[in-house]
Order: C-alpha cells, then sequence, then structure tokens
C-alpha cells in the first residue's frame, strides 16, 4: 500500500499581485515549491509525489524536480478551473494507478513550511480514521456579521477549528467524496475537509502548527523568510 504526497500547485496567485504564480516565486533563490516537495521527499513514510500543475509550468516543475533532486515525483496532473476540480484531477488520475487503500495527503504548494511531525501524524490519523485535516485551535475572539462593517454577536472559539493542509483519505473514499459531490452538483468547495461535510461525511483531526503558513501574501512571504532564518539558527 502506498502513501502519496499530493501537492496542489494550479493556483494562479492573483492575490500575491506578482506575475509569476505563487508556487514558482523564488525565496532564497529556491522555488516555493520545491520546499514544498523536499518536505515530502525527505518523509520516510511518503513513497510517492504526485503534482497538480498549472498548465504551461509542468516543464518547469520537472526542470525544479530534478534540480532539486525530488526523486519520487511519479505523476504530473492538469489543474482544474478551480481548486476543488484540480483535487478531483489529481485524484482521480491517481485512482488509475493505485488501489482504494492507498493513503493520499493533499497538501497545497504554497504551504512549504510543513514539519515531518504534522505529516506522519496525518498519515497516522488516516490509517486508522480513514481522514485527516491538519488543525490548530482558534486562539481569537470570533465575531459574526452579516455586513463585514460591524458585529451584535460572537461565537465561541472553542467550537472551531482553523484548518490547514495537509488533509489525509484513504483513495477511495475521497474518490468517492468527489463522485458524490458531482451528482450533488457541488463545483466548488473550499477544500476537501468541507467538501467531505457537505456530502455528509464526518471528518477527523491530525495535528497542524501555527508555523505552517500559507503563502498568500507579500507579508506571508516574509513570515516564511523569518521562519526559515529561525530553522537555520536552530541548527
Amino acid at each position: 500500500m502506498a502513501t502519496i504526497g499530493l501537492i496542489i500547485a494550479g493556483g494562479v496567485g492573483a492575490r500575491m499581485q506578482q506575475a509569476i504564480p505563487k508556487q514558482f516565486l523564488t525565496v532564497y533563490d529556491k522555488p516555493i515549491i520545491a520546499y514544498t516537495m523536499e518536505k515530502f521527499e525527505n518523509h520516510p513514510e511518503i513513497d510517492i509525489i504526485a503534482v497538480v500543475c498549472l498548465d504551461g509550468w509542468e516543464h518547469i516543475l520537472e526542470s525544479y524536480a530534478k534540480q532539486y533532486k525530488i526523486t519520487k515525483l511519479k505523476h504530473i496532473f492538469p489543474a482544474g478551473a478551480v481548486g476543488q476540480e484540480s483535487i478531483k484531477n489529481g485524484i482521480m488520475g491517481l485512482a488509475e494507478h493505485y488501489d482504494d487503500d492507498t493513503i493520499v495527503l493533499i497538501h497545497d504548494a504554497i504551504r512549504p513550511n510543513l514539519s515531518k511531525d504534522i505529516i506522519s501524524d496525518c498519515i497516522e490519523t488516516t490509517k486508522k480514521q480513514g481522514n485527516a485535516i491538519a488543525c490548530i485551535p482558534c486562539q481569537e475572539a470570533m465575531l459574526e456579521t452579516k455586513d463585514s462593517i460591524c458585529s451584535e454577536s460572537s461565537y465561541p472559539r472553542d467550537n472551531l477549528k482553523r484548518t490547514q493542509t495537509p488533509q489525509g483519505f484513504r483513495l477511495g473514499i475521497i474518490k468517492n467524496t468527489h463522485k458524490k459531490a458531482s451528482e450533488l452538483g457541488i463545483v466548488n468547495s473550499i477544500a476537501s475537509c468541507t467538501l467531505m461535510i457537505e456530502i455528509g461525511e464526518k471528518v477527523y483531526f491530525s495535528m497542524g502548527s501555527e508555523k505552517n503558513i500559507k503563502l498568500t501574501t507579500l507579508e506571508d512571504m516574509e513570515i516564511f523568510k523569518a521562519l526559515l532564518n529561525g530553522n537555520k539558527n536552530d541548527t
């Protein structure tokens, strides 16, 4: 039974306001997607890496894999118009090669700072429960609003989790989730975990981290640089 890291790199990065898709931007002369692939390459429980790639960037991805010695990269699948479609393309592509018991960790290409422990816990929880969603507690006060201007009510933060990736699944489970979503006309769910909930399934939590940052703005890039410098100082 294989364990696969499925990296989603289909976004165009509009919020970053850069000409290059954010997953291919460089930080200290290394592409963000290379940092992400290295985390799966270096994890002993990951057997295979697959990437859902933005159209036209496949050859660049392959060259980065060669440059940074990403030997586990075996599959590149085409991105879709939205995130749900991109993930579905990757899942259905993997289903042509692997059986339903295969463990698949779906991960954002623009979360390059995930740890070995996060990957390990996601794999372990997926093996036990059939799925695993990397999460962290909600520390802030949460206010409800109808107009994005003001609020008259709050929501108890202990009842909330902030989701991240990786999000792990048995391949058969997530494949059937996408098939059922198509039958129900669900085409643009925010994430795999929300898609599962929308079709009536339960999801389970695995370890996340505040350091497992998603790079969506230029400010996030500066935080990632600081984290990299902190890691260097720790070694």
